[in-house]
């Protein structure tokens, strides 16, 4: 994985909790090698939640010759039986509902509950695309299970999560990637690897925004109603708190419930993996988050306006802003900037520019490198693939789970970037500047904030 590296030595022994790890009673404790039946053999996936994202992965994992769909699982049966006529009217009005309608080349098997699938001794491996609060419980179970895991961002719904996987891993032999999609685009592998070298000098500041103007209703008002006909409520809850249904959580809109998710997550968590990995950080030593729902009338519970600052020992200073009651962009081009004493680096998947800096006060130089333009569009992944950064990442795993190598986006740095969501919206909750031990994961000036590092299971999920 590029720039591995260049991690700082003082966290690559991360702290190690000692408590063990629950599981289901339905699963198997275990650590086989995948392709048991033969070294040749497809690798025979497993995919557990096939809604919106599922689908996607799901389709991008058929196009490799050497995948089979062993076996499918969701909470809603129209979406595992891939019958888009039986969708409910409501959620197709609502829109992101895959279209389903895949041809397998073997009809793969059925599952409602993901244990099941995960004691399916034919399955290699599986793809979990399960909203946020489901991510940790079913990829440690699946890795206790023997089956190696892509799973996808965000990793976890709090940071106590993201460690337990770790540990699980940890004492496992299993394959486990994270689908953070930008550790699979050609100009970020590229930059991870120049910057930390000084492309543009020492970068003090880095920053990335999410803009979606949702004035004035938001995800809307609803009251609490029965799911609708073969939906498993009570399963897609899990370890959260019971609560009635409602038509603006699932199954898509979950992203502006704090229980399920945040915004923060959903698209911080991208920018966040993006800038530490070219900048050579693990993690912040302080945060501090402002912001709120200031506009939006509606039931979610998360800020529509937020804004974050990350520091690092090393000297810089990560900032992110959510604005979704405005429209608009904050950089001339691509979607993030990093501020280096010899240029300013603006970038995304599909490219970068550089843009020299000029002299300040009482300084007598011209420039300190000249302008830079990469435009990516035709250039290879690392693997010598040029397909988009998500379909790099699935390829890169299967690879993976074939020769036992470390995948491009590991378990830990999927941890590592998550963790900067949970800092952020710690820091907004407790409304305080935190200070944070990025080796034992705990903050130094705060119980208060401590206490929000994970919260109490609903029985009998347990972790």
């Amino acid at each position: 994985m590029a720039n591995n590296n260049s991690r700082r030595n003082f966290l690559k022994q991360s702290a190690i909790t000692t408590a063990g790890i629950a599981i289901g009673a339905n699963s198997v404790n275990a650590t086989i090698s995948p392709l048991s039946s033969g070294s040749n053999s497809k690798i025979r996936m497993g995919f557990i939640g096939i809604g919106n994202r599922g689908s996607q992965l799901l389709n991008m994992f058929m196009q490799n010759s050497d995948c089979e769909v062993a076996a499918l699982c969701d909470v809603y049966e129209p979406y595992l039986t891939r019958n888009y006529s039986k969708v409910h009217p409501r959620y197709i009005e609502m829109g992101r509902v895959p279209k389903m309608g895949e041809s397998f080349s073997k009809p793969p098997k059925y599952y409602n509950d993901y244990r099941k699938l995960l004691d399916d001794k034919d399955i290699d491996a599986v793809c979990i695309a399960t909203p946020d609060h489901w991510h940790a419980l079913q990829t440690i179970h699946a890795i206790q299970a023997g089956k190696d895991v892509y799973v996808e961002k965000p990793l976890t719904q709090t940071i106590l999560e993201g460690r337990k996987m770790v540990e699980a891993e940890s004492k496992s032999k299993q394959i486990v990637a994270v689908g953070l999609n930008r550790r699979g685009s050609p100009t970020y592998q590229k930059l991870a690897k120049e910057v930390p070298e000084g492309k543009i000098g020492k970068v003090t500041v880095a920053s990335a925004f999410r803009i979606s103007n949702m004035f004035p209703d938001g995800i809307g008002k609803l009251n609490p109603v029965q799911p609708p006909k073969g939906f498993d409520w009570d399963m897609w809850l899990g370890p959260r708190a019971a609560r009635p249904y409602q038509y603006n959580i699932a199954p898509y809109q979950f992203r502006w419930w704090s229980d399920y998710s945040t915004q923060m997550g959903n698209w911080g968590v991208h920018y966040m993996d993006v800038l530490r990995w070219m900048m050579g950080e693990t993690a912040p030593s302080a945060v501090s988050s402002h912001g709120g729902k200031y506009v939006l009338d509606h039931d979610g519970d998360i800020p529509d306006t937020m804004h974050v600052t990350f520091e690092f020992s090393s000297g810089a200073i990560i900032s992110f802003s959510i604005f979704e009651a405005s429209s608009g962009g904050l950089f001339p081009w691509g979607e993030v900037e990093l501020r280096g004493t010899k240029g300013t680096l603006h970038a995304g998947e599909n490219g970068y520019r550089v843009t020299p800096t000029r002299k300040g006060q009482f300084q007598n130089w011209d420039k300190l490198m000249e302008a830079e333009q990469y435009d990516a569009k035709n250039e290879m992944l690392a693997d010598g693939s040029s397909e988009n950064s998500t379909a790099g990442l699935i390829r890169n795993f299967l690879d993976c789970v074939n020769t036992r190598k470390t995948p491009w986006c590991t378990l830990e740095d999927g941890h590592r970037s998550t963790s900067f969501a949970h800092l952020a919206n710690i820091a907004l909750a407790t409304k305080e500047r935190l200070q944070w031990d990025p080796v034992k994961e705990r903050f130094l000036n705060s119980e208060k904030a401590n206490q929000l590092l994970h919260y109490e299971y609903r029985q009998p999920w347990q972790i």
